[in-house]
Formats: structure tokens, sequence, C-alpha cells
């Protein structure tokens, strides 16, 4: 364990001693070449097989003999010229073989680090971490380091984002995390078995493909109609239970973290303050358990769900430590809106309403899955008011709130008053909301 105390002394210079990846990630990259290869057969699969019917047996083993030592040197190569250091102010990544590239992370820029274990890494107990930062769509990435290394890194790296100062920021640690939920396997697979997009991929998996071969007889197009299909199917139903598998939600001074997976696991972070929106989705198959999931949207972020199930009511206390002093609106609080927006959307204008209250905008759609989507006034960036002709004549319009997510989240079919009314206070909500919020940091 002598990372931290590197990491430590690196930031007491000032001049950071830069550092290697763990050893076993040039056996990762070496699959790059390898991967292009196999790309380039998939995308042309008859050309492929041109050339594999052409190569006799001893072409076949040069080929291998001359790839394989290749790719081994390619991926040595790219770990030899991957260094990474933490100075005073920021995270430095210098990759690149032929053309080089230095990344400059700003420390108090960053706004996530996830630490994932894929399979492999698990068994070679190495780790990846994954930084978000603001103003990049982007996330850089260090894989692989040792596991213990990682957590270490991270924890300073965290702590250094809270405001510790360099030289104190190893000592920190990391932050001790209380449980707040472990979502349990039978309880996953029955909301899985309960959703209704398994089951539509899975018919779509065994209707379509019979369908192509009848009408055109080849067997290429049913593959690659079929084998997409298939992922799709799986990734709805046995793909999301394995990602989804032993969900664990705890809460820490650096904000929420999620640790999930049967095969790779990944440990994410939710940090304070970068929330925006806040969605409770309640399919119909679900009501009956009193089931919903919980979706986020969360700025200079891509972890988009907090909870894949759970009962109504621990869901809405999970939101209360997301979205602090936020009571989430009963469905009998939201309000409807008028029956003549019937003639604009007939049947599914039921099931849209609005609650407004002194924290969040909160609006909700669907009839057969129920979303209910809160926006803290002090998330929203700006807002609008749309009415086509139709709308203009039944006398309904649409108010959208934006938010630092890049979302939009509306109300539907309001009376026209009532949405200019909406739009001007939502205006001054937003702007007071501002004002009083609290600051965007970690362990505040």
């Amino acid at each position: 364990m002598e990372a931290p105390d590197a990491l430590g002394a690196a930031g007491r210079t000032g001049s950071p001693a830069e550092r290697r990846l763990h050893p076993v990630t040039p056996f990762r990259r070496a699959w790059a070449p390898i991967a292009v290869i196999i790309g380039w057969a998939l995308h042309d699969p008859d050309q492929a097989q041109r050339h594999l019917t052409r190569l006799t047996t001893t072409t076949l083993v040069i080929a291998l003999a001359v790839v394989i030592p290749a790719a081994a040197l390619y991926g040595f190569l790219t770990w030899w010229f991957t260094h990474f250091a933490v100075t005073d102010t920021e995270l430095r990544i210098r990759t690149g073989l032929l053309f080089r590239r230095t990344a400059h992370i700003r420390l108090e820029r960053i706004q996530a680090i996830d630490l994932t274990q894929p399979l492999l890494a698990r068994v070679a107990g190495v780790s990846k971490l994954r930084l978000d930062v603001i103003g990049t769509d982007k996330k850089d990435e260090l894989a692989f380091l040792g596991e213990g290394e990682a957590r270490a890194l991270r924890a300073e790296l965290l702590a250094r984002a809270a405001g510790f100062a360099p030289e104190t920021a190893h000592e920190v640690g990391e932050a001790p995390a209380r449980e707040l939920l472990r979502v349990p396997a039978r309880d996953l697979a029955i909301a899985l078995a309960l959703t209704g997009a398994t089951w539509g991929t899975l018919v779509a998996a065994a209707v379509v493909p019979p369908v192509l071969w009848f009408f055109t007889h080849s067997l290429w197009t049913v593959i690659a109609t079929g084998l997409p299909l298939i992922g799709a199917a799986g990734a709805s139903g046995v793909g999301r239970f394995v990602s989804e598998y032993d969900w664990t939600l705890a809460e820490s001074p650096d904000g929420l973290r999620i640790d999930h997976g049967l095969l790779d696991r990944a440990h994410e972070t939710v940090p304070p303050g970068r929330v925006q929106t806040v969605r409770i989705v309640e399919p119909w198959l679900w009501r009956r358990r009193g089931w919903v999931r919980v979706e986020l949207a969360v700025a200079g972020s891509d972890n988009s769900l907090l909870l894949p199930v759970a009962p109504r009511e621990i869901a809405e206390s999970v939101v209360a430590r997301v979205l602090p002093g936020v009571t989430v609106p009963p469905y009998s609080a939201l309000s409807r809106p008028p029956r003549r927006a019937r003639w604009c959307m007939p049947v599914w204008w039921r099931g849209h309403g609005l609650a407004i209250t002194d924290s969040v905008f909160a609006t909700r759609q669907g009839l057969v899955s129920r979303r209910l989507a809160l926006v803290p006034h002090a998330k929203v960036q700006s807002v609008r008011l749309t009415q086509g002709p139709w709308k203009r004549v039944w006398g309904v319009a649409d108010v959208h709130v934006d938010t630092g997510a890049n979302q939009v989240e509306t109300t539907r079919l309001r009376d026209a008053g009532e949405a200019a009314q909406l739009l001007r206070a939502q205006a001054e909500r937003s702007r007071t909301g501002r004002r009083d919020a609290r600051p965007d940091r970690w362990m505040a």
C-alpha cells in the first residue's frame, strides 16, 4: 500500500513523478488490432468469406505468426507510452504512440469518478477509473490500475475536488459509507419479467428471422437482422439482470454510492448538487406490487439509474436524499389538463399532470407506464411555451423547462392562460432557487 504515500509525496514536491498503468494493461490493449480485423469481417461478411476461402493453411499460419506478435507489440508500446501524474491543480494523462495527446484535467472540474471491474479485471485484481468532467462529453479513463492503487487514487482525487489541501488529501482516505438499500435478486428478476420491453424484443427475435427467411432465402440477411435482435433481447432481459445484479445503494459524504454487477462490477458515485432531474417510472405490470424505477439526469455524467426496482415508499425516501427538502407529490395532487384537451390528444390526455411545490417542478406523463419527473427550481435553465395551431383552437399550450443536463421536461395540454402564468412564475422561481441553492461541492 505505497500508492497513497507516493501520490502525496508527488503533490508535496510540486514536481510529480509520472507513473504507468498496471502491467496487465498491454494484454487488454493487444486486442485492438485483432478487433479491427473482426470488425471488418462483420461489416462485409461476403468479402471476408471470399478472402478466407482463397487462403491456404500455410498462408493462414504465416498470417497468424505476424498478427499475434504485432498485436502484442502494439499493446506493449501503447502501455509504455501512457503515463499519468497528479499535480497540485490537475490530473495529467499522456497517451499516444505516434500522435501524442496530453489531457489536463482540472481537479475542481471533476464531477464523478467511477471504478469499474470487468470480469477478467476482477480475476487479475485490477480496476478501471472513469472520470466525469464538467464541459466534456467523453470520459477520460485510467485502465488499468491495481485495485488498491485505484481506490487510493480515487479517494485522493475526490478529496482534492472537495477542496482538501494537496499535502493532506492523500491522508483523507475513502469516505465511509452507510448502506441504504440492496435490491434482492428475486425482485429484480420478477421486475424484468414484468417489463413489456423484455417480451417485445423476445417476440421480435423469434418472429422476424423466420419471416425474412421465408421471403428472401438469404442466410446473410437473416443473420444480419437476427443477431442484433437476439442481442437486444438478451440486453433487455438477461443483460440487464447481469448488469443490475446485487444493486447496492449507500450514502457517504462524497455522494450516493452505487455498486452493481454480476460479472462486471461497477462502483459509481452520484455527486450531490449535480442532479438535474429525478424520474420515478412506474410500469403498468409493477403497480400491483407497488414497485417503481428511479432514473436520474446528472450534469456532466452519464449515470442515469439510481434504483432498478424498489417499493415506492423506499424510492421516495431515497429521492429525498438526492434532492434534500423535496417531497414527492402523490398522483392525487397532480392537476390534469382541461377536458377540452382530449380533442388534441384523445385518451392519452388523462396521463398528463402537473404539480408545483416550493422546491420542484413536477410533471407526469403516461397512462400505461407512468413517469413522474421532478426538476428542482434551481436546476431550471430556461422556460419555454409552445402552442401549435390546433392547440390554439382549443386554448391549450405546452410548457417546457430546460435543465443543465441538456434535457427537457414538458407539461402538456395546460390551459393557455395557466401556461402563460406558469411561464412567468417558473422563471421567477428558478431565479430565486439558484440564488438560494447549496454549492455543488463534494463533502460539503
